[in-house]
């Protein structure tokens, strides 16, 4: 009788939130949503949330966070549920993370290592993984904890492997310096790539239109109503972590570029940011940034200012920029509040469309809009003779006609619209055509 090995899943663990409510800190988010967001985060980590608190903290303790009374109060919850991981939402120095796992006898997670394990899960490309485990091998350079466990050995002087009396710790340290200047090498030819990628593109005369938006605004689903895609677009923190480019028409069949990145989030760890840089190139070198935004939240107005924080930490110059904010989800705002809204969203600076992506409310609206916005060329006028048809069908297909005027003899006279790129395209493929502006 042969014997089959049985592979048993693990059980899901239990965990508690906390979020500590710092006293003097000022944010434009109540505590209760920001503890609200931290339990989608640890559901988006599979963990089952068996209670979330909300933990004043007056002053800041170096050892642990949260003071000796709370520690105890927590621990004794921590029994009571049962749980296997205590998540809590601010950043734990390595010290405060050990102190508190000695003391709660759970796993302590704190809000950085949460959205690096999450972000490990999602990724799928290479670039994506590579990026990921760069950001938490950096992170977990000055912790050693979960993998690096046997850290109080001593290791004796053999070859290469380390001197006499070398501690265990130091060559855990050493060689997490190795694989992080091995990621590192990687992802330097992997971005080699995407740049000669990202020059190819360039070279075509299509206008790139990047989405950018705070975690769970719906920038999938709009990405795959836009491009008739099917991204995946679910009601989850970090659904997508890998961006995504997709051609996209616009009025009158004009194709641009569509690239849907990663999901922003308050406090998103440094490391990931650092990280993620190249891959949210595609956001600095985009003709048309739209920023989406949840405006069936309570939070919308503090979510958008914390997306333009991390593109400001990207060198984006939101002011310099062609922006138009998509208010999206507007299929969830009462009526009465939607007409307001569309009123709101004429008279706001950047340019606003109110919009459901789930289902393609004012989508119309919105291409229009990106195709006034990568219109700001001054129109030309080119003069195509009768057996230059190629030409015409060029024109049509990557500039955007305003005027049409045959001639007796066969030849069209048109006015249009080309970004400085698809003009001087257009003048090496079709020379010695009669071009003036208007």
């Amino acid at each position: 009788m042969t014997s089959k090995s049985i592979v048993r899943e693990a059980p899901p663990q239990g965990a508690l939130v906390i979020h500590p409510e710092r006293e003097g800190r000022s944010s434009a988010r109540s505590s209760e949503a920001r503890l609200e967001e931290a339990v989608g985060l640890a559901q988006a980590l599979d963990l089952v949330v068996k209670d979330a608190i909300i933990a004043p903290l007056r002053k800041l303790t170096p050892a642990t966070l949260f003071g000796s009374g709370k520690v105890e109060e927590i621990g004794a919850l921590c029994e009571e549920l049962d749980v296997d991981a205590a998540v809590v939402d601010d950043a734990l120095t390595p010290v405060q993370q050990r102190n508190l796992e000695k003391a709660w006898g759970v796993k302590v997670i704190d809000r950085t290592g949460l959205i690096l394990e999450i972000f490990a899960r999602r990724a799928r490309t290479r670039e994506g993984r590579l990026q990921v485990e760069l950001a938490r091998l950096s992170y977990e350079r000055s912790r050693l904890v979960r993998t690096w466990t046997h850290l109080e050995r001593q290791r004796g002087g053999f070859g290469v492997m380390g001197g006499p009396g070398e501690t265990q710790i130091e060559t855990d340290r050493r060689l997490l310096a190795d694989k992080i200047g091995k990621l590192k090498r990687e992802l330097a030819e992997v971005r080699r790539t995407r740049d000669l990628q990202r020059g190819a593109r360039q070279r075509h005369p299509f206008p790139a239109v990047a989405l950018v938006g705070y975690t769970n605004a719906g920038k999938s689903t709009l990405f795959n109503r836009l491009t008739n895609s099917e991204v995946m677009a679910e009601d989850m923190l970090f659904a997508t972590l890998d961006p995504t480019l997709r051609m996209l028409k616009l009025p009158d069949g004009r194709p641009a570029i569509l690239s849907d990145t990663v999901g922003f989030i308050s406090d998103l760890p440094h490391e990931l940011v650092e990280s993620f840089r190249a891959t949210l190139e595609e956001v600095k070198e985009a003709d048309v940034i739209l920023h989406v935004r949840d405006i069936a939240s309570e939070e919308s107005d503090a979510e958008a200012e914390d997306v333009r924080a991390v593109l400001d930490r990207l060198g984006v110059d939101v002011e310099e920029r062609n922006v138009i904010e998509v208010w999206n989800k507007a299929d969830l705002v009462e009526p009465d509040l939607a007409e307001e809204l569309v009123g709101d969203a004429r008279r706001h600076n950047p340019p606003a469309v109110l919009i459901s992506a789930a289902t393609g409310e004012g989508c119309d609206a919105l291409l229009a809009a990106i195709a006034r916005m990568v219109d700001d060329a001054p129109p030309v006028s080119i003069h195509v003779a009768a057996d230059q048809g190629a030409a015409i069908a060029w024109l049509y297909r990557n500039g955007r006609v305003m005027d049409r005027v045959e001639d007796d003899d066969g030849g069209v006279r048109l006015a249009v619209r080309l970004t400085p790129q698809a003009l001087g395209q257009f003048e090496q493929r079709f020379p010695g055509t009669d071009l003036t502006p208007l």
